[in-house]
């Protein structure tokens, strides 16, 4: 069964239970007695035939006196019961909203069928006058906080960031344990209205037990995106650990944000790790990215080596240039010449600038 028609049920049960016969003013007996027939009617199943009578009900009565208004709301409130039985939100919302507009009904009787229309229009898919009305009637109660929460996704569902993360925080503020479905809804109405601090908070609540990959994605790039890049790798990391983020693509993103994080010799070690074991395919894309990752580090010996790898292995101008510099500016000349040497012969003029400036600062 699906949500809204789950919804529509609950609704006309509500309906149901409304006493016919509330309030001033006082109503004939023969009132009385067909509406409560037509309720107990409406309970066993009898959905046409009972919206028939109080529809035909409701408009003999129109124009009438208190009592016959009153009776002409009750009415129309059994037809709209009917209608959400008969899943048709839309037809119980405007039978609602004929019945609350009839001139002398109660106000707490109009105000409760507010509510109940809101929650009908949400579920007819009215999301625009659905959030109207419950917004409305939300500012006079307390509600529920599935009120809340129906808001808050009618809200983003309209794309209307700010008021849905408005609402979000209202609702959490009495939701001690979301669902998982009301904390996916919040933490993308609280990044979608750039509340990203309190995004990450609620995405980092119970994280460590959590076995969604994405979950976990989500709280790193959120911490990323805040400028704490050591917070992101910490993340990447604990998620590691646990086995949720152990594919090739979750192992790269670890390297990047180390790199990011200022701390490249870590980077270093994963990669060179992954490439040795296979984890990750031993390209030259990966191999550059080692040597760069080791020159980010300062660690000259594996950063020239790396290099010298890598040049080698693709024979490219560019590669066999970084590998002149790196050496020319730590003091291994002899590696420098050769390595710029090999850059001048595959066509980087750059190179030759270098080897003509070792040889000045030789000559001197």
């Amino acid at each position: 069964m699906s949500h809204l028609r789950r919804l529509s049920l609950v609704i006309a049960g509500w309906l149901l239970m409304a006493p016919v016969a509330l309030s001033a003013p006082a109503l004939p007996g023969a009132f009385i007695d067909d509406l409560e027939r037509l309720q107990q009617r409406l309970e066993a199943g009898e959905i046409d035939a009972v919206s028939e009578r109080a529809l035909a009900q409701a408009e003999r009565l129109a124009g009438g006196n208190a009592a016959d208004r009153w009776a002409r709301a009750l009415y129309l409130q059994l037809a709209a019961g009917a209608a959400a039985r008969a899943d048709d939100p839309a037809a119980a919302a405007d039978h609602l909203l004929a019945a609350r507009e009839i001139r002398g009904v109660e106000a707490a009787r109009q105000d409760r069928w507010q509510r109940d229309e809101a929650r009908l229009r949400l579920a007819a898919g009215e999301a625009a006058e659905g959030a109207r009305l419950l917004a409305d009637w939300l500012t006079r109660h307390d509600g529920e906080p599935r009120d809340r929460w129906r808001l808050a996704r009618a809200l983003a569902e309209r794309e209307q960031w700010n008021d849905a993360a408005d609402w979000v925080e209202r609702a959490l503020a009495v939701t001690p344990e979301p669902s998982e479905a009301q904390r996916g809804l919040a933490i993308s109405a609280l990044r979608r209205a750039g509340r990203d601090d309190a995004a990450l908070a609620l995405l980092a609540e119970g994280l460590g037990e959590s076995r969604d990959p994405e979950r976990w994605r989500q709280a790193a790039a959120l911490a990323r995106r805040l400028g704490d890049a050591g917070q992101a790798v910490a993340i990447w990391e604990a998620g590691r650990r646990r086995g949720v983020l152990e594919d090739s693509d979750d192992l790269r993103r670890l390297i990047e944000l180390h790199l990011a994080g200022g701390t490249p010799a870590r980077a270093a070690e994963y990669l060179e790790e992954a490439l040795n074991a296979g984890h990750l395919e031993d390209s030259e894309a990966h191999r550059r990215l080692l040597a760069r990752a080791w020159e980010a580090a300062r660690d000259r010996d594996r950063a020239l080596g790396a290099w010298g790898a890598v040049a080698r292995r693709s024979d490219s101008g560019g590669d066999w240039l970084r590998l002149g510099q790196l050496a020319h500016a730590w003091g291994r000349h002899d590696l420098a010449e050769r390595a710029l040497t090999r850059a001048h012969e595959r066509g980087e003029d750059d190179a030759e600038r270098w080897l003509e400036a070792m040889a000045s600062m030789d000559a001197r």
